[in-house]
């Protein structure tokens, strides 16, 4: 751990490019940088030593594309091999220099994880451990996973290092233009989940220059209690001559770097394209500066891959409408394994106004952990609201909180010392906010000095394991007042005493106050607004509950958490206009989809923006009704089931080419806008394709049985470079691409110029789609374009992938840089038509 009590010290440097540097020294396009551990062990030991002379602390071993897809039984070096030769060689660097750490590099794996790739979290944790344990039984100071773009496959990474060793665990990921991950993740929610495993220190690296990663870096210091990391490419990259090259050389990244280090960051160092000249230069600037470590924030968030909620001020909404109590249809759905009944519960309550999602699936008759576990991994393929864990059984608990994507909200916990001693250990290993129920082995205090007494137990317990009061949530609990007549004055008195005397956050399942009573939803509703009140900051209620959610809206409004009213007047203008018209329709019913969506930190409180993940963003267009309506929502929000038998029901009716013109492609089309505009994220986007393949896999085998065929628009080559096995991209522009009918040849990953060149001939193919990661790799897609232009003139290339820009796929002779997916299909309609 002496690099972390240096740490505490000084700002520490990393190094720089490997990549870059090996091809000045001659590795060749689509050959493995790795390799050069065992075939060229002197040029990678030199490398290593130019940076430490440069001043670098931190040596990063060149392993950062080994692991078993690349290194295995069928390849000339084994993974063992390679990890063991680049460790030697690090090591030999620092016994010459006489000083240095050494960081064991693990990058992605190139696969998107289930349920948008094919990739098993647990066999993606396998893959990575393997790595980690090599890397830790050579004598690596620290693990440093690094370009991570999805916070699933980061999380799969870091409780691989955490499980094989006690290294300390740094973690940096890759953020695009808009500061946004792959899958939609933000430095807000790649913060709480890192945090949450226990990692280290948490930044960013790679993707961007040091100017594009300045507001982002702002960010991280907002977000972030443990050091920042900040790791960038010298720039962004063009080709000359042949060579990648970067815009900013050492003088300009000195001066660019010393805005980053005066906002507070502790590591600092660079990627793609730096040299030891500018690490060097990070070094002169680090001279004579202190060591800023971030103070510990203490807001109480929560994540899902792409959103955060903060629970603080403004009351949160979660939705309770995903429990098998006292609903027959949710228990007999659970019974059948009808995952999709349970789907479209999670979205009727994002579009009512539900902040988090509650799930909870215990029903004795079934296996409650499996059920759980296969539920949150549904649930986050199609909506990207945060989910609460909601379980007594410590093992669906487990099984649940290591496979969901984000740091989730538990409940629950309780005073009786076996149970905390069962669930403090699992909130401390994966990271969660915990629901605390303020009872014990006595019972439920009938007082709330008793119940306080619980809370204060609870926080001290929870220290214990280096569990913070605010990754807790006290739940003074609802005693119904037709059984305890002061039942409501002890919980909102121990709600306000949480907050008040304890600074602590509280949460409430609202409705148990009213069991047993008439027209529940008024004493529901009117306690609900005592308890906004009296301090409560969470609230486990039904969002389709007119009655609660005007609470919400109103208090909000009155408490002046509603800047100008905003959301009040979005969730009741279409009631007010109606009143207004005197149709007789109730003043106080909101808008669907229009209840104050707070996700994110900069949107609390203001509906989202127009999109499929609020509502249908349709209005009242009459075109859509019945099972098109149906199926056009089925394909959107991703019900794979429901699409499939929508169209089944349409099909009866229609020919298969009006349901795929008028149904299909526009529900695509819309989704496709959402993602555009950031309001659909990559695993919605997924999901929503498969729906749509469900369907189109239907009106296919009615089209079989007449003798007609989907006419193909054209075909197009996808294939990722030579040496690079990174696929997730082309993958995923394959999926979208064969869902807007064209005909895709897809030649895999670490494709051959010459094959790739064979195949645009051979199939006379109008476009050919090309994918890199990898610096190194880029030098490929450059020959694989000019042998295109010489044998292939005809053909229009499209280009695509974390290391591209515009600029650079110019000056690699690529007609256009496609940044995501739908930029492919937009391209290709431009193209084929």
């Amino acid at each position: 751990m002496a690099i972390l009590e240096e740490l505490r010290e000084k700002i520490l440097l990393f190094d720089g490019g490997t990549g870059s540097l090996l091809q000045e020294a001659g590795l060749k396009p689509g050959e493995l940088p790795e390799t050069w551990n065992i075939s060229h062990p002197d040029i990678v030991v030199k490398l290593h030593s130019d940076y430490l002379e440069a001043g670098c602390d931190i040596i990063k071993t060149n392993t950062f594309g080994a692991n078993r897809f690349k290194y295995n039984s069928g390849t000339q070096y084994s993974l063992k091999e390679i990890v063991t030769a680049a460790m030697d060689n690090a090591k030999c660097a620092v016994k010459k220099a006489g000083r240095g750490y050494i960081a064991l590099d693990i990058g992605p794996t190139g696969k998107l994880l289930k349920p948008m790739g094919q990739l098993d979290f647990e066999e993606a944790v396998s893959v990575f451990r393997e790595v980690a344990e090599t890397g830790a039984e050579q004598g690596a100071d620290l693990i440093l996973i690094e370009t991570m773009s999805d916070t699933y496959e980061l999380k799969a990474a870091v409780l691989a290092a955490k499980e094989s060793s006690s290294l300390p665990v740094f973690a940096t990921v890759i953020f695009d233009e808009k500061g946004k991950m792959l899958t939609g993740g933000t430095p807000q929610t790649a913060i709480a989940l890192l945090e949450g495993l226990g990692v280290d220190a948490v930044g960013m690296n790679c993707g961007l220059g040091p100017v594009q990663m300045k507001p982002l870096a702002a960010e991280f210091i907002k977000y972030a209690s443990v050091p920042v990391i900040v790791n960038p490419n010298a720039g962004l990259p063009r080709s000359e001559g042949g060579r990648t090259v970067y815009d900013i050389g050492p003088d300009e990244f000195e001066q660019a770097m010393e805005e980053i280090l005066d906002m507070g960051i502790s590591v600092a160092g660079g990627c793609c394209g730096t040299t030891p000249g500018h690490i060097r230069r990070l070094n002169r600037l680090r001279a004579g500066r202190r060591q800023k470590l971030p103070q510990e924030k203490q807001s109480t968030v929560i994540t899902s891959y792409a959103a955060a909620v903060e629970i603080g001020d403004d009351p949160v909404i979660i939705g309770e409408r995903i429990n098998p109590t006292g609903k027959s249809k949710f228990k007999q759905a659970l019974r059948d394994h009808d995952l999709e009944f349970i789907l479209r519960e999670g979205i009727s309550q994002q579009e009512r106004g539900a902040h988090v999602l509650d799930v909870n699936v215990g029903l004795p008759e079934i296996d409650e952990p499996s059920m759980m576990a296969e539920v949150i991994r549904e649930l986050q393929g199609i909506t990207e609201l945060p989910l609460q864990i909601d379980t007594s059984n410590t093992e669906a608990m487990a099984r649940a909180m290591r496979v969901y994507n984000g740091k989730p909200l538990l409940n629950s916990v309780n005073g009786k010392q076996e149970v905390m001693d069962a669930v403090f250990p699992l909130v401390k290993r994966y990271g969660a906010v915990v629901v605390a129920l303020t009872l014990d082995e006595s019972g439920i205090p009938e007082t709330a000095d008793g119940r306080i007494a619980i809370a204060e137990k609870i926080y001290r317990e929870a220290a214990k394991y280096g569990i913070g009061k605010k990754d807790i949530l006290i739940d003074a609990l609802c005693m119904t007042i037709s059984s305890d007549r002061l039942g409501a004055l002890t919980t909102l008195e121990t709600v306000k005493r949480v907050r008040q005397e304890m600074g602590g956050r509280t949460i409430l399942g609202v409705s148990n106050i009213s069991f047993g009573l008439p027209v529940r939803e008024n004493i529901n509703a009117n306690f609900f607004t005592l308890a906004l009140y009296n301090g409560l900051n969470a609230a486990i209620i039904n969002p389709g509950s007119e009655a609660m959610m005007c609470s919400y809206h109103s208090f909000r409004a009155l408490a002046a958490l509603d800047e100008n009213c905003g959301s009040y007047i979005e969730a009741y203008k279409n009631a007010a206009a109606s009143s207004a018209a005197g149709s007789g329709s109730p003043a106080g019913s909101p808008a669907p989809g229009t209840s104050g969506n707070r996700l994110g930190s900069d949107t609390a409180g203001r509906k989202a923006e127009a999109g499929p993940g609020s509502g249908n963003g349709r209005g009242n267009n009459p075109a859509w009704d019945g099972e098109e309506e149906r199926l056009a929502l089925s394909v959107e929000k991703g019900l794979r089931e429901q699409a499939a038998q929508s169209a089944k029901q349409l099909l009866a009716e229609k020919e298969p080419l009006d349901v795929i013109n008028t149904c299909m492609i526009p529900a695509l089309d819309h989704v496709g806008k959402g993602f555009e505009a950031g309001t659909v994220f990559l695993p919605q986007l997924l999901m929503s394709a498969e729906a749509a393949k469900a369907a189109f896999d239907v009106i296919k085998e009615k089209m079989a049985e007449s003798g007609q065929a989907r006419e193909k628009k054209g075909k197009i080559i996808l294939a990722t470079v030579k040496g690079d096995i990174h696929d997730i991209g082309k993958n995923i522009v394959r999926v979208l691409l064969e869902n807007y009918s064209y005909d895709v040849l897809d030649l895999g990953k670490d494709v051959a110029p010459e094959q790739i060149v064979r195949e645009a001939v051979k199939q006379h193919v109008p476009l050919v789609g090309l994918s890199a990661l990898m610096t190194t790799t880029v030098p490929a897609m450059e020959e694989t374009i000019q042998r295109l232009r010489q044998e292939a003139p005809w053909t229009k290339i499209m280009v695509g992938g974390a290391v591209l820009t515009p600029e650079y796929a110019k000056t690699i002779g690529a007609d256009t840089y496609c940044s995501d997916a739908m930029a492919s299909v937009s391209y290709a309609q431009k193209i084929i038509g």
